[in-house]
């Protein structure tokens, strides 16, 4: 059935139950993943904010001790991706692109990793789970971290429940 390719594409491995800090901190080893890719805006920090909270800076450290972890984000703004970056001490990337594969390729290329053990984390069904999913990635879909007010915050939010809209008419199980 034509709608199969594109449930699988925008289903995601993992779906955790909450903010990125939610996943267990021995969800990698549980499912033999060496390295990490990351989203920023609403996967680490609200869209509209700058600093990670706590439980993020605490569960990277923790992550970013143990696997090579990665930013990668579409965000337009070079400075606001340095800033977080320089922040959680992580390499990254900017401007991605996602869902196109051009970046996530280049940065595996980096990490001398392989694809199916190497999770993509985001808070996006069409950017970060997809190009995950067309990568062979270990994709895992996490809630915002924060409820946005308005601005890009509350775009971006209504954007992703309608995505998820989507998903789940094509038979994706969220």
């Amino acid at each position: 059935m034509f709608l199969d390719p594109v449930r699988d594409l925008l289903t995601p491995r993992l779906v955790a139950p909450g903010p990125l800090w939610s996943l267990e901190p021995e969800f990698m080893e549980r499912y033999g993943l060496q390295g990490a890719i990351l989203d920023v805006d609403n996967t680490i920090v609200g869209a509209d904010e700058l600093e990670p909270p706590p439980e993020a800076l605490a569960w990277l450290h923790d992550l970013r001790d143990r696997h090579p972890v990665w930013l990668v984000s579409n965000n337009f703004s070079e400075k606001r991706i340095a800033t977080i970056a320089h922040t959680l001490q992580l390499p990254y990337r900017s401007r991605a692109g996602k869902p196109s594969r051009r970046t996530l390729r280049e940065v595996l290329a980096v990490m001398a990793l392989a694809p199916p053990t190497v999770a993509m984390v985001g808070d996006r069904l069409f950017t970060d789970i997809l190009v995950g999913n067309r990568l062979g990635l270990f994709t895992v879909l996490v809630q915002p971290p924060v409820a946005t007010g308005g601005g890009w915050g509350q775009r971006s939010r209504t954007l992703r429940n309608w995505e998820i809209w989507v998903a789940r008419q094509t038979g994706v199980l969220l």
